[in-house]
């Protein structure tokens, strides 16, 4: 007979190791997030990189641009803030300013041929590297994590205006 005792962590000790383990992945994201900055042009940050990923996402279904102002909101950042982001991606030359064809006086955002290819280059990049860590998982954890992680980011949620109820 063994006189090991068995610890069986309580909820503190649980919801300790979860906050330990998040910061853990909040701080990979925020190094990951420069090295994919880089990747699209070596002059861009991570502010950079949220901000051409909103434009991107914004025009990914083939629409004319997306609004600065949306930019803000989904991300949100200060419209102070991100104007002056934005300008510096329209620097790179990885955005463009055109007209939105249903108010006339508006400005929307897009991503210039080269914003784009050089995107789209990172993304399949980052979804190769993913996908080949990814793989060494069984279906039955890629969709609890997926689970988890949609019930996770809906909690945090509670105090987006930008996130979808």
């Amino acid at each position: 007979m063994s006189d090991m005792v068995v610890h069986h962590p309580d909820q503190a000790d649980l919801l300790a190791d979860v906050e330990q383990e998040l910061s853990v992945l909040f701080r990979r994201a925020r190094s990951a997030s420069m090295l994919l900055a880089r990747r699209v042009h070596p002059e861009m940050d991570a502010a950079g990189y949220a901000l051409i990923s909103q434009v991107e996402v914004g025009t990914a279904g083939g629409g004319a641009g997306v609004r600065a102002s949306d930019v803000a909101q989904a991300l949100g950042l200060d419209k102070s803030t991100v104007s002056r982001g934005l300008a510096q991606l329209e620097n790179l030359g990885l955005i463009e300013r055109v007209g939105d064809p249903d108010d006339g006086r508006a400005r929307l955002l897009r991503l210039t041929a080269t914003g784009s290819a050089r995107f789209d280059a990172m993304r399949a990049q980052r979804q190769t590297e993913f996908r080949a860590i990814l793989a060494r998982w069984d279906t039955t954890d890629l969709n609890d994590l997926a689970r988890l992680l949609t019930r996770l980011n809906t909690d945090l949620s509670w105090g987006d205006p930008a996130a979808p109820r």
